[in-house]
């Protein structure tokens, strides 16, 4: 990837274009971003650049990590994650990445944690269409057939079932970045995107730009 910054969701609203339409979007906190490290062949076998983000107080860091930052003369970050960028040349430690990374009408993937469900049957987890709901019916909202008795005489693996839902890494493709505020480092991003309020989210370029 080309570029990408580490944020924070912080909410939904909606702005309006020139023609007057309402365009949802959902605001993230993006940055700044501080390298922290810089990973090379030589050393680390590949490339890419280890980047803090969220400030948080020295006292809520193990020794180990605080060491790490101190090394990179650094403040402590609540967030470390690598990104594998195509030049990583162009960055140096302490360098800040800021949301004028990227600009308005840029595509980007943004992924997080979904919002967790809990336990969900099996029309809510998997769209699954129920049952006759007329008197008489014994099938209303179960996930049905299990499969065939004498062969194969067992569910298969990774059948559509009743189960936990959400709380996973999730991306969501394509979004179109509405708006740019480099002061506040916010960037306004058309549609939803995974994750609750306060939650961590990864924007890079879009594949399929």
């Amino acid at each position: 990837m080309k570029k990408a910054i580490l944020g924070k969701k912080v909410g939904m609203t909606q702005v309006f274009d020139a023609e007057g339409r309402a365009i949802p979007v959902t605001v993230i906190e993006a940055g700044p971003n501080v390298v922290v490290q810089k990973k090379t062949v030589d050393n680390d076998g590949y490339v890419s650049i280890q980047v803090g983000f969220d400030d948080i107080a020295e006292r809520k860091v193990v020794k180990p990590l605080k060491g790490h930052f101190e090394k990179a003369k650094v403040a402590t970050k609540r967030y470390l994650r690598e990104l594998r960028l195509e030049d990583t040349k162009a960055y140096e430690v302490g360098q800040e990445i800021k949301a004028d990374v990227f600009a308005v009408g840029d595509k980007v993937d943004i992924s997080g944690v979904s919002k967790g469900k809990g336990y969900a049957g099996a029309i809510k987890r998997h769209n699954f269409h129920r049952g006759p709901m007329s008197h008489g019916s014994k099938y209303h909202r179960s996930a049905g057939s299990m499969g065939a008795s004498s062969d194969p005489s067992r569910t298969f693996k990774g059948k559509k079932l009743p189960g936990h839902m959400g709380a996973e890494n999730t991306t969501v493709q394509n979004l179109e970045v509405i708006k740019v505020d480099p002061d506040k480092n916010i960037l306004l991003v058309k549609g939803g995107v995974p994750g609750i309020r306060g939650s961590l989210v990864m924007i890079k370029d879009s594949v399929k730009a």
